[in-house]
């Protein structure tokens, strides 16, 4: 019988939830180690290396790491899951001129899911992750802030999670720098992990290439998307591209044109496949709408609050008023906000407390 209680720990290979893992196990914990297999990895690289997290070498090593310290560790196939909701509104979401934002899907909707569900079967009363965050209970609430490492932080991706997850989850490395992270696994008798590099592509698109992978998830539909419209803001038109699911706001580089001053993304209209282009300045807005929000640390929003407003993640933060206009939140900037992105979450902060978050609407008005 264990101290504690049985935790299902989520292991990815990497250092961060092997040391999750670890911390636990140490603790007293009973852990049950789950790799969650999301994608047939060989099949998405088109032809190049495969770098990117949970491909088979790092399920074998979150086994073997499991097994090397006498817990259990199961493989969980969440890939029809995956495949649908996630690879599915990745793809949908380009074609409607936004910017997807598929970790915080993937986190929310399809991890934690997988997660619990799993535990209740197992009978474990806690899952845990190797995230960078903190979770607490203040006046009823379960509450997500920053983890303490400002350059790890991983809060932004949490603002979906629902109060009856959070009641549930453990973030054991939200209160340590990386550093330290990477001496306890060397402690622990395993320096293969600190020495690991990390993988900051996409689960799904490990050689980083979304745009060939969008091409070869539906090669007819690209083809009739080619010969696309540059134009400025005036609507002069300056040349061609190969589909507008290929930009996003705020982009500089890759326009595949060349003037005498640098021009940006500004706006991406779909329904006449036509990307705009402007001066930097042009970038700017001081509101938009957020939509499908979730409140983390309040039931609900009511009336006008005050917040500090991330517009990407590793976005510092605008201070701004947050309010309902129907469904969704207005969000008005004390400050001009530079190249926010429809499709991107945007997260709302009270110091390092998440209020909560939700998706940038496409809808952005003129300051």
């Amino acid at each position: 019988m264990s101290k504690h209680g049985r935790v299902l720990v989520a292991m990815s290979g990497g250092v961060d939830s092997s040391v999750t893992a670890l911390m636990l196990h140490d603790e007293g914990y009973e852990v049950i180690g789950v790799t969650m297999k999301t994608w047939d990895y060989a099949d998405t690289s088109g032809g190049k290396r495969v770098t990117g997290c949970c491909d088979l070498d790092s399920i074998s090593d979150a086994r073997n790491m499991a097994v090397s310290r006498g817990f259990n560790h199961i493989i969980l196939d969440i890939r029809e899951e995956f495949g649908s909701s996630i690879i599915g509104n990745f793809t949908s979401e380009y074609m409607a001129g936004r910017t997807p934002n598929p970790c915080v899907l993937c986190n929310t909707f399809i991890k934690w899911e997988a997660l619990l569900k799993r535990a209740d079967m197992l009978d474990c009363e806690l899952i845990a992750t190797g995230h960078y965050a903190k979770v607490r209970e203040e006046a009823g609430r379960h509450v997500v802030s920053k983890g303490l490492d400002p350059g790890k932080d991983q809060s932004y991706v949490l603002w979906g999670l629902q109060q009856e997850n959070l009641a549930r989850t453990r973030f054991p490395i939200g209160g340590f720098h990386k550093s330290r992270i990477r001496e306890m696994a060397v402690e622990s008798g395993f320096p293969e992990l600190a020495s690991k590099s990390e993988s900051y592509e996409i689960c799904f698109i490990p050689d980083n290439d979304y745009r060939g992978f969008l091409k070869r998830k539906d090669p007819a539909a690209f083809e009739k998307l080619a010969h696309g419209k540059l134009v400025t803001t005036e609507g002069a038109v300056l040349g061609e591209h190969d589909g507008y699911p290929f930009f996003t706001i705020g982009q500089r580089k890759g326009l595949g044109i060349a003037t005498g001053e640098p021009l940006y993304v500004t706006d991406i209209r779909p329904e006449s496949n036509t990307v705009v282009l402007g001066a930097k300045e042009q970038l700017n807005k001081q509101k938009m709408w957020v939509r499908r929000p979730n409140f983390v640390k309040l039931p609900a929003l009511n009336g006008e609050i005050e917040a500090v407003i991330k517009v990407r993640y590793k976005d510092k933060g605008t201070t701004g008023t947050l309010s309902m206009d129907g469904e969704r939140v207005l969000v008005e900037f004390h400050a001009p906000v530079t190249g926010i992105a429809p499709g991107q979450s945007a997260v709302f902060y009270d110091g390092d407390d998440v209020i909560g978050g939700g998706f940038i609407d496409r809808e952005t008005p003129e300051p």
